[in-house]
């Protein structure tokens, strides 16, 4: 009885623990919360000062006693304590018009494939420890297939891959559960990083992560562009130590990006060979879906087709898939018992 009274005085939550991004759905109400996976923290007096958007702009631009802290990586909890309290924090926005003292809410959270039985825990315990009544916990590819409404109950195959900010999860899904699958910690930030590799090794200038994804966003591309485009890099010359601005060719940052998108693409196709092959053939009539932010790489579609001779088609609103997935998963408690993973709830 007093679960069911805590349940009124609060809205339950689907929730996408990315580590670029972390988007929060209210049931009833649709996704209310879309911000980064960021905190900043005076190391002083341990007080957060800014979590989310607000946090992102500082990283790389703070004091010494200041400091952003990313508390995911590759959808692992690297930093327990802040990840806890990015979630509270984010608990307690949604839940700030309730008149009430008590929020505890019901949470679903989609995790990474790959994660241990301690890194699933650790999930659960920051969840609970921010607020949480219940934790249930659903891989991330499972949760992209529902909210892309893909028939993942059904006896015929969906594959879907999952392209996000520190993970790439690939999965085959049928009669809800995942047959084959890969977790691959090759994905949005990888993208980031090639460039400030490239850029670093062929002009001699260090860029920034944020500059990087801007990069990326502007010009990135897996295959030809049909219209070449260019864009400025300024960043600091690493002979001089000083400023320094240059123009890089959409055809610069697809050579930089390259191995990335060819690991992810080499790894759908170690996942097709071991698919058995009536599955296999679902696929091949249905094509496979993208979802994730890394989706929104152009021509990313294109080139996973040509390699794997696979129609690709990208879900409707890549971004959010995980998210609303998790969110549909609250108002159908059927669909929940059949695809939570056993440690998710209690």
């Amino acid at each position: 009885m007093f679960n069911n009274l805590l349940g009124k005085l609060s809205h339950d939550l689907g929730i996408d623990l990315g580590t670029k991004n972390t988007l929060v759905y209210v049931e009833g109400k649709g996704i209310v919360i879309n911000e980064p996976s960021v905190v900043a923290i005076n190391k002083r007096t341990n007080e957060i000062l800014e979590v989310g958007e607000a946090a992102r702009k500082m990283v790389g631009k703070t004091p010494g006693h200041i400091e952003a802290i990313k508390p995911l990586v590759e959808g692992i909890i690297s930093d327990f304590e802040v990840t806890e309290k990015m979630l509270k924090y984010f608990i307690n926005k949604v839940h700030k018009d309730n008149f009430t003292l008590i929020s505890r809410p019901r949470v679903v959270i989609g995790i990474p494939m790959e994660l241990t039985e301690v890194e699933k825990k650790a999930v659960e315990d920051a969840a609970k420890s921010a607020g949480a009544r219940k934790v249930y916990l659903i891989e991330e590819a499972m949760a992209a297939a529902i909210g892309a409404r893909l028939p993942v109950t059904e006896a015929t195959a969906t594959m879907i891959v999952d392209i996000g900010g520190g993970t790439t999860e690939i999965a085959v899904i049928s009669l809800g559960g995942v047959v084959t699958w890969k977790s691959l910690k090759a994905a949005g930030n990888e993208f980031d990083n090639n460039i400030i590799e490239y850029i670093r090794e062929e002009f001699n200038i260090l860029i920034g992560e944020q500059l990087a994804e801007s990069i990326k966003i502007a010009v990135g591309s897996a295959v030809p562009l049909e219209t070449p485009q260019e864009i400025e890099v300024r960043g600091r010359d690493l002979i001089t130590g000083l400023p320094k601005a240059l123009m890089a060719s959409d055809k610069q940052i697809r050579e930089a990006i390259n191995r990335t998108v060819i690991k992810i693409i080499d790894n759908i196709k170690t996942i097709l060979e071991t698919t058995p092959p009536e599955l296999v053939s679902d696929i091949y009539e249905r094509g496979l879906f993208l979802s994730g932010g890394g989706a929104l790489l152009r021509g990313l579609d294109q080139a996973i087709s040509t390699a794997t001779k696979i129609p690709v088609k990208i879900v409707d609103d890549p971004l959010t898939c995980v998210a609303r997935g998790t969110g549909i998963l609250l108002s159908n408690e059927e669909l929940l018992a059949k695809v939570i993973l056993p440690n998710g709830h209690e």
